[in-house]
């Protein structure tokens, strides 16, 4: 089962609290895959979904260590492929450790390597439009993950009536 969710962020402020919601949202083994040019908001929203999980520190983006977890309500397992230039570098990285972990992971640059993660997951595509406003589609792969997007929904119409 596969569904599909788009919403028009019109600041940073409005990408961070969609993470947020997701974050609230977010189960164990929960696997959140985003992707978009440098500066798009991938971070942001990453931060916003570490806030809904109660993590207390602030992710930064971790294009240089590529891989960090944060304690929260569940853990946050952040990675960023950005630098990944072989699939076989995973493995280094332990992807599949944090994929069949017991938190939630979230994958920046999740385009380098679309092979590598599980069916059942969310793909959370960021554009930017203009300075402020991006286009955030997400494509939700299972069950669990078209339920996640079904609970956004409502804040999709709030955002969109801006």
């Amino acid at each position: 089962m596969t569904t599909e969710l788009e919403i028009i962020s019109h600041s940073s402020d409005e990408t961070h609290t969609l993470g947020v919601q997701l974050g609230q949202n977010t189960k164990a083994g929960d696997v959140l895959l985003l992707t978009g040019e440098l500066g798009a908001g991938k971070t942001t929203l990453t931060q916003g979904i570490a806030q809904g999980l109660e993590v207390a520190e602030r992710p930064r983006s971790p294009t240089f260590v590529m891989a960090t977890e944060y304690h929260g309500r569940l853990p946050l397992y952040h990675l960023d492929l950005y630098r990944v230039d072989h699939v076989a570098e995973l493995g280094e990285l332990g992807l599949d450790e944090y994929l069949s972990g017991e938190g939630v992971t979230v994958v920046e640059w999740a385009d380098r390597a679309p092979h590598a993660f599980p069916a059942d997951c969310l793909w959370i595509s960021l554009e930017s439009i203009d300075e402020d406003t991006r286009r955030v589609s997400m494509t939700a792969d299972g069950d669990r993950h078209v339920a996640l997007l079904a609970s956004l929904k409502s804040r999709a119409s709030t955002m969109e009536n801006r």
